[in-house]
């Protein structure tokens, strides 16, 4: 087989096609298990479940980018722009005590997210064509945070899912939109 005819098997593990609609399942129910961690110990427990949601989410292997219409480094500014103008259009900040943990899970929770909808999603999603990708990914990053939103959120999580969705599209990279849901969730926090 020769380099351009690799398929997804050779992108990662073997197992990756078999294993999507665990991760799926996986990731979704991380994401969920997330609102019911409170206490003493919920940095660590916290930091667990984003670690875990990251790591499956980067084992399961995706087809690789050819082609990206922009270059990632005006991709990012322009998210990073549209969150900024997006932050002080919408508000008051989120109630939370500042400290370095509320800090640094902010943006575990941002990285995690971010791979396991923007790569890992997006990137199952991608054959189908990048509307299919940027469309089902987003609208399941809005989903799931309506259980800790409510639905009211829900459209302002769609508008940022098809944002971070579009920079997996124009960068064909995930670190972006994850660099740009950093930003998001450390604004909110800091505004």
């Amino acid at each position: 087989m020769s380099a351009s005819e690799r398929t997804l098997e050779q992108t990662g593990s073997e197992w990756g096609r078999l294993d999507a609609p665990m991760v799926l399942v996986f990731g979704v129910g991380l994401l969920l298990l997330r609102l019911e961690v409170r206490g003493g110990r919920a940095v660590g427990a916290l930091l667990a479940i984003y670690l875990g949601l990251l790591a499956v989410s980067l084992w399961v292997g995706i087809p690789r980018e050819r082609w990206a219409p922009l270059p990632p480094s005006t991709v990012l500014l322009l998210g990073v722009g549209a969150v900024v103008a997006a932050t002080f259009a919408t508000g008051r900040p989120l109630p939370v005590a500042l400290s370095g943990s509320v800090l640094a899970l902010n943006a575990a929770a941002a990285i995690a997210e971010e791979a396991f909808f923007r790569r890992f999603l997006y990137g199952r999603l991608a054959p189908a064509g990048p509307v299919v990708a940027i469309a089902g990914s987003a609208f399941l990053f809005a989903l799931v945070h309506v259980p800790a939103y409510g639905l009211a959120a829900l459209w302002l999580d769609l508008a940022a899912g098809l944002v971070l969705s579009w920079q997996r599209w124009a960068s064909g990279r995930w670190e972006v939109p994850a660099a740009t849901h950093v930003a998001a969730n450390l604004l909110a926090v800091l505004r």
